[in-house]
């Protein structure tokens, strides 16, 4: 059965990394892109009538509300919600949550990027940027819509931030996802709960998923979006994997009961989240100081676009984003002319991995010292 399970799993990665080699070789990408991005960019240009149709009824309040419902699928709004549901007791529910919403968004992202297809065109559409992350959301290419794959399809009209089509990809998207995913969630559960090679298994996948992501027309902060939740999972994966029988199994108190009441709870709340953004700042710090003095180790020129400023490489624009993307894999398997590596891919890789690891093993564990 052991090696049944290794076979299996060694074709996984096999296939990721005959995908990444296949791809690169035969420029898949570009090539997919030229197909579809004309007849996108199409509908998202006809669409542009119904979004203005739609934004005449402009609103202090609707541009709130909307603004408010778009945030519910925003990295801080994961980073504050899922540690309370695991916290809540509702571990297998959280952590279903939390890896449903990497595949979407690993998804989601590789096919924006593929595409590249414009967003409604601004003006005449009116944009609503209110926080600092929808004008970051808003660099992104548009279609599938990730707000309608996470279920949110209102918003993303209204805000002037997807036209129809992205709507409508992102809604087929979603459904298609939703009904892979009910399919296959209980073996994914089992195998993270009491499987062979786990860890070595999902740290070898998540560093492959990193370089099976398509290089976008322009740069965009869609592959950091992918790479922080990656870095998530991995983190929940292995603490989950780690401490199931103590904190995760399916006899965890869950709020509401004597075992878990409400001044526990909020006890746990307390105490949590400042654990887990020390490990964040701690992880960024230790990753800060790792990522640099491997790639030297390995002979790999370095540079950081922001993390490390002195690590500032002499490339620059465009050009200087697209290697941040797209060399890794070529670095890594072809040895290609662009060999500068930005270890914020690393970094920030690292810090959300040591992130999530806090949420489900550290701070459980504190919590039951503390016999929250």
């Amino acid at each position: 059965m052991e090696s049944v399970l290794a076979a299996w799993q060694v074709a996984t990665l096999g296939g990721i990394v005959s995908w990444i080699m296949i791809s690169s070789c035969l420029n898949v990408t570009q090539k997919l892109r030229s197909l579809l991005q004309p007849w996108v960019t199409h509908y998202v240009i006809i669409g542009t009538p119904f979004i203005l149709q739609i934004q005449k009824y402009q609103h202090k309040f609707l541009d709130s509300l909307f603004s408010g419902l778009s945030c519910v699928v925003s990295v801080p709004f994961y980073t504050g919600f899922l540690p309370l549901v695991f916290w809540s007791g509702h571990v297998k529910l959280a952590r279903h949550m939390t890896l449903l919403m990497a595949f979407c968004d690993y998804l989601g992202n590789t096919i924006k990027d593929t595409v590249s297809a414009p967003r409604p065109s601004c003006p005449p559409v009116r944009r609503v940027t209110a926080t600092k992350d929808e004008k970051e959301n808003a660099l992104e290419y548009g279609l599938p819509s990730s707000h309608t794959l996470n279920t949110v399809c209102l918003a993303g009209i209204y805000l002037g931030m997807h036209s129809l089509v992205d709507i409508i990809a992102g809604l087929a998207l979603g459904l298609a996802v939703l009904a892979f995913w009910l399919t296959v969630h209980e073996y994914v559960d089992n195998f993270i709960i009491s499987g062979h090679n786990v860890l070595s298994f999902w740290s070898a996948l998540s560093f492959l998923l990193l370089f099976a992501y398509p290089t976008p027309e322009l740069p965009t902060p869609s592959f950091e979006f992918h790479t922080a939740f990656n870095g998530v999972t991995l983190g929940i994966v292995a603490g989950v994997h780690l401490t199931y029988y103590q904190f995760h199994h399916e006899a965890a108190p869950l709020i509401f009961s004597p075992q878990l009441s409400i001044p526990a709870f909020v006890g746990r709340i307390l105490v949590g989240m400042p654990t887990i953004l020390l490990v964040k700042f701690c992880s960024k710090a230790l990753a800060k100081w790792i990522v640099p003095v491997i790639s030297n180790t390995l002979g790999i020129p370095i540079k950081s676009t922001s993390y490390i400023p002195m690590l500032n490489a002499p490339v620059k624009g465009k050009e200087s984003d697209k290697i941040k993307q797209s060399s890794y894999a070529q670095k890594l398997f072809f040895f290609s002319g662009q060999d500068i590596f930005d270890v914020d891919t690393g970094i920030r890789f690292l810090q959300y991995a040591g992130l999530a690891w806090s949420v489900v093993d550290l701070a459980p564990s504190v919590f039951a010292h503390l016999r929250l």
